[in-house]
């Protein structure tokens, strides 16, 4: 199963805040109020101007990012970023192999990274991913990681991630339908039995 991932992540309200005259920017709810902004060309020649350039080849710790970070899209972060932090992350997995990458800013400036990785032989919370999110704030919980604990895991493209914002669903909702799903199993369970057609109990 594959995997592809192009977002700004940051508090629900800063980018709320952010991008609220915006015709291309699609809020997707995740957990402990943050939210994420998928990054699409439509997203970012209507930030800076132009369409957006990519890096040909695959990426590398030495150009981690596809996205080409131009100076006007990385002056736009900046500023974003004097009101809390905010972090771009990418990944892309076919078949378990793949990489991801991330950065961080803060006040103003990249603060941190970028950050890439394809090996993976790290803790799994110095992974790019994980490192970045922990840098935004985002608190331990009952998930394995913060990647899943934002719920990041339950789209698997931009599109995905879309639809997820224009449709308004919270990054509990696949949780919400297995619960919805295992109270009504439950409650068909607990119906007494009903005999079926006379047919059924062999009676001509």
């Amino acid at each position: 199963m594959s995997y592809q991932l192009s977002a700004v992540v940051a508090d629900v309200e800063l980018l709320r805040e952010q991008t609220a005259d915006l015709d291309h920017a699609v809020l997707a709810a995740l957990r402990q109020d943050f939210a994420l902004l998928p990054v699409t060309p439509q997203l970012v020649e209507e930030l800076t101007g132009a369409l957006p350039d990519y890096h040909p080849g695959e990426p590398t710790a030495e150009q981690p990012f596809e996205l080409v970070f131009s100076p006007a899209l990385g002056g736009l972060l900046d500023r974003w970023s004097r009101r809390g932090p905010v972090a771009y992350l990418e990944a892309e997995f076919a078949g378990g192999i793949g990489h991801q990458a991330s950065a961080v800013w803060l006040g103003g400036r990249l603060s941190w990274g970028p950050r890439f990785d394809s090996a993976f032989t790290l803790p799994r919370g110095e992974w790019p991913i994980n490192a970045a999110l922990a840098r935004l704030g985002v608190e331990p919980g009952r998930w394995l990681d913060p990647f899943a604990e934002l719920g990041l895991h339950l789209e698997r493209n931009t599109d995905g991630w879309l639809t997820h914002g224009r449709r308004g669903l919270t990054a509990d909702y696949w949780d919400e339908l297995a619960e919805e799903w295992e109270e009504q199993e439950f409650a068909a369970d607990q119906q007494p039995e009903r005999p079926g057609p006379v047919g059924d109990w062999g009676i001509p």
